[in-house]
């Protein structure tokens, strides 16, 4: 399973030979200029935690040139599926297995909404079951003792959490995210792409390492293997 860090909190995961975007939002970043280009981008689904602009911008623009289906909760699906593209809706708690692998939805504590103001649902994160690896995707969320469930479903060969603090977990509530989720390698995100969640990353890697863990952050255009 390869994942590739398209800045701010789109993760693109390529594993069983498909490919799965998250929350893409790359053309209004400035961060990934001449990094990223969404003309390349051709995912057979896009997953999306919750409705704001910075995890949207860009899902009709790909899912229009790819074809994907997009999979997120149930008024998100709607809020896409009314303007012609192929849906996938989900809720809390619930899994579907999909031709790459499996999908857990699950809780995030958050707030969602499209940048037309129209309600997106609840915000949630995602646990992707595929090629024998187990990664969990929070999603934009705080810190919340629904991470314990996490490790009941599955162990976690990888963790994505938000960092940057100000909208979501910062680094310290993240390093106990990791405890609660029982996983100790952890990919950063959510963070650096303007002033509210700008950190200091060698900081931010210190207080994992002091904890026994580890913080890759990657560069956009970066990736990794699980």
């Amino acid at each position: 399973m390869k994942i590739s860090f398209l800045g701010h909190a789109t993760i693109l995961v390529e594993t069983n030979g498909h490919s799965i975007l998250i929350d893409p939002f790359i053309t209004g970043n400035e961060k990934a200029t001449g990094k990223v280009d969404i003309e390349t981008l051709k995912p057979n689904y896009i997953l999306l935690t919750h409705a704001h602009q910075d995890h949207v911008l860009d899902v009709e623009a790909i899912a229009t040139q790819s074809g994907a289906t997009i999979v997120s909760n149930f008024e998100i699906a709607m809020y896409y599926q009314a303007k012609g593209f192929t849906v996938h809706p989900m809720n809390h708690g619930g899994s579907w297995n999909f031709d790459f692998g499996k999908v857990k939805y699950t809780q995030a504590i958050h707030t969602s909404s499209f940048p037309d103001g129209t309600y997106g649902g609840q915000p949630g994160g995602f646990i992707i079951y595929a090629d024998s690896r187990t990664i969990y995707v929070a999603g934009d969320t705080a810190l919340t003792l629904d991470m314990k469930l996490i490790p009941k479903w599955g162990k976690l060969d990888l963790a994505i959490l938000p960092i940057g603090d100000n909208f979501t977990m910062g680094v310290a509530d993240a390093v106990i995210a990791s405890d609660y989720i029982k996983c100790n390698k952890v990919l950063g995100y959510h963070y650096d792409t303007f002033g509210y969640i700008e950190i200091d990353k060698a900081v931010a890697k210190a207080k994992f390492d002091s904890a026994g863990k580890t913080l890759h952050l990657l560069e956009i255009g970066g990736s990794m293997e699980v």
